[in-house]
């Protein structure tokens, strides 16, 4: 009747230990939401204050630094567009009688009445018996995720100016020595930004404590990791690196590959050839594969060949990286590079001859 286009998705959702139903049917429901936004679009969505002041208690609850406290953001990038909530200031009381006096129809979610879910004990029992005694406490708290998100955005421009200097020529390394000269205070601010930026879930207050307990001062070839809901942090030599989990690349694989085109990975992640075109793609097709054990390398400027365990040693490759780099050789068997930092001596120079790149993709 209203001209109003209609997609309906549905999805399944799992409730795995670390969100919980509420959390689960949320990520679903967002996920969903996300894959329908088209650049510029903007999802317009009805949270109002009294929801502001359930997620900041939630929040609270769970222990959550400025960043959590700022509880629900007015407008924030989403999907290929932004969402925005226009209505955050607005009390569901108004609401309600807006909606009353203009005779409006409306669909109560039954699950809403039920206590078992956090936020629904919230609602139903915990700020309402607050409101007895503190008329204005649901404001009160809508009002402090305001300003917590007021100090979060603060501390974000300070933490990415300094992120910006500690950085080890990757976004996902930090160099270990300048992180533990901060205070533990800024140092455990910048772990979350840091993890946060790299798009892994947010840092537990467990996991900060335990990196600063055990990782951080650890040894340098201790190589101590600390893993959480499929992410991770660990400190080796002198420096603290974070990832998502993967997998190495399977024993015995191997694919041939011409460089015209950028190879996916088994686990993630594709090695290329930038520059290639036709006339500059591999002399012939090689192997790319993965490690098995005794491969040797003659590096640019040696006159003799080294073993790659030793070679990857040297280049402080780290240790969890090894298995997953995908080697390349030529169809006689010779080692030709070891992702994209370590080269053979030939297979530089054909490179440079070339202007070609080669491009080892992690994620």
């Amino acid at each position: 009747m209203l001209g109003v286009p209609l997609d309906v998705v549905r999805v399944e959702v799992e409730a795995p230990a670390r969100l919980g139903p509420e959390g689960a049917a949320r990520e679903a429901r967002l996920q969903a939401l996300a894959g329908s936004m088209q650049p510029g679009d903007a999802l317009v969505l009805a949270h109002h204050r009294d929801d502001q002041a359930e997620t900041f208690l939630l929040r609270a609850l769970r222990a959550s630094g400025p960043d959590g406290l700022a509880s629900m953001r007015r407008w924030r990038d989403f999907g290929a567009g932004q969402l925005w909530r226009p209505l955050l200031d607005t009390p569901r009381a108004a609401l309600l009688e807006y909606a009353r006096s203009h005779q409006l129809h409306w669909v109560e979610d039954p699950s809403n009445a039920s206590d078992g879910f956090d936020r629904n004990f919230l609602r139903n029992r915990v700020l309402p018996l607050l409101a007895t005694r503190w008329p204005h406490a649901g404001a009160a708290f809508a009002r402090a995720a305001e300003l917590s998100g007021q100090a979060a955005d603060q501390c974000r421009e300070a933490d990415t100016a300094t992120l910006e200097t500690l950085h080890a020529g990757r976004a996902d390394v930090l160099l270990r020595a300048p992180l533990m000269a901060l205070p533990a205070a800024r140092r455990a601010g910048l772990l979350r930004r840091w993890t946060a930026t790299l798009g892994l879930p947010p840092l537990p207050a467990a996991g900060v404590e335990l990196i600063e307990r055990e990782l951080l001062p650890a040894r340098p070839d201790a190589a101590p990791v600390y893993a959480w809901h499929g992410a991770w942090v660990r400190a080796w030599r002198d420096r603290v690196y974070a990832g998502a989990a993967r997998d190495g690349l399977p024993p015995g694989w191997n694919v041939d590959w011409d460089g015209l085109c950028a190879l996916p990975l088994p686990g993630g992640g594709t090695l290329a050839l930038l520059g290639a075109t036709g006339s500059s793609a591999l002399p012939r097709r090689m192997k790319v594969h993965s490690r098995s054990g005794g491969e040797r390398m003659r590096l640019p400027g040696r006159t003799h060949s080294h073993a790659l365990k030793h070679v990857l040693q040297q280049e402080g490759v780290p240790p969890w990286e090894r298995n997953r780099m995908p080697l390349l050789s030529d169809p006689e068997g010779e080692l030709l590079a070891a992702g994209d930092r370590i080269l053979a001596a030939r297979f530089s120079e054909w490179l440079a001859r070339h202007r070609l790149r080669l491009h080892w993709q992690r994620d």
